[in-house]
């Protein structure tokens, strides 16, 4: 499949799965360090069903300190060259231009931008003008100071309407309305009780009018459920329980995709929801 026929994807939900090359990502940071082992488990990801490969070289964790662009360059781009070269779809999960447009060279064909176009004035230019798919998360800063911004009144109508309104100004700086992807920003900047609002309101991000993304996989407030209060969330690398949940909550609200950690369990809790909707009654009128 190319990136186009993914974006047009709305029979199932789609699996991103996370590549994370960096020292200090929360889940798995310092695992895939090394561009041998990434590119091991890149392949991996690939095998176990994913239908894209999000490769990237920043940690966005809270407090995370950013590399330099010649770092997240050498991190990313032999990663992404040689599993695009061996036919995989891959995405890079960049703030900068300058790493989107090497990864584009090196292969990749989406870009994946937690921050929406606002960490680098010439990343929305770049993409508009190599026509490519653009997946834009809900940001409110870098992760230095995002929990201090974490302040909503109506967390789901203030990152609707937030969203609503970078969406206009993509499309406004000419992006193609079929190239853009939206990202509700799980835990960025964030509480726990926001996500788990948005979370109960899925559905009501197809007022958007566009694909969304969501990457739940693994996050500190799935570490928190069942634990009783003041103890310490479950390790990352535990969560992928609860996080194959909110999958499966993706895949009934009929979200375009979801960004995990652990594809295989995801690919088969999806195969539920698939299998389910195969058999649902078709509705009066549908036919």
């Amino acid at each position: 499949m190319t990136a186009a026929d993914l974006l047009a994807e709305r029979d199932r939900t789609l699996v991103m799965g996370v590549v994370n090359v960096t020292p200090d990502s929360f889940s798995d940071g310092g695992e895939w360090f090394e561009p041998a082992a990434a590119i091991r488990h890149g392949r991996d990801v690939w095998a176990a069903g994913a239908d894209i490969i999000d490769v990237g070289g920043e940690s966005t964790r809270p407090g995370a300190e950013r590399p330099s662009v010649s770092e997240e360059l050498r991190r990313v781009i032999p990663v992404i060259r040689e599993l695009a070269a061996e036919g995989a779809v891959v995405s890079v999960d960049t703030m900068r231009a300058e790493v989107a447009e090497a990864a584009v060279a090196a292969g990749a064909v989406i870009v994946n931008d937690v921050s929406g176009g606002h960490a680098d004035p010439d990343m929305v230019p770049y993409v508009v003008g190599a026509r490519l798919p653009y997946i834009a998360m809900h940001w409110r800063g870098h992760s230095a100071e995002m929990y201090a911004r974490a302040v909503y009144d109506d967390v789901l109508e203030e990152v609707c309407r937030e969203l609503a309104s970078r969406r206009d100004e993509l499309l406004g700086a000419g992006l193609a309305e079929d190239l853009l992807v939206l990202d509700p920003g799980l835990g960025f900047a964030k509480t726990a009780d926001h996500n788990w609002a948005l979370l109960a309101a899925l559905p009501r991000l197809h007022h958007l009018g566009h694909p969304i993304l969501l990457g739940a996989s693994r996050k500190a407030f799935l570490g928190r459920v069942g634990r009783p209060p003041g103890e310490p969330p479950r390790p990352p690398a535990e969560r992928d329980l609860e996080t194959a949940a909110t999958s499966v909550m993706a895949a009934m609200a009929g979200l375009w995709c979801v960004r995990v950690h652990d594809v295989a369990r995801t690919v088969r809790a999806l195969a539920v929801v698939e299998a389910a909707q195969a058999h649902a009654p078709v509705e009066e009128g549908a036919r």
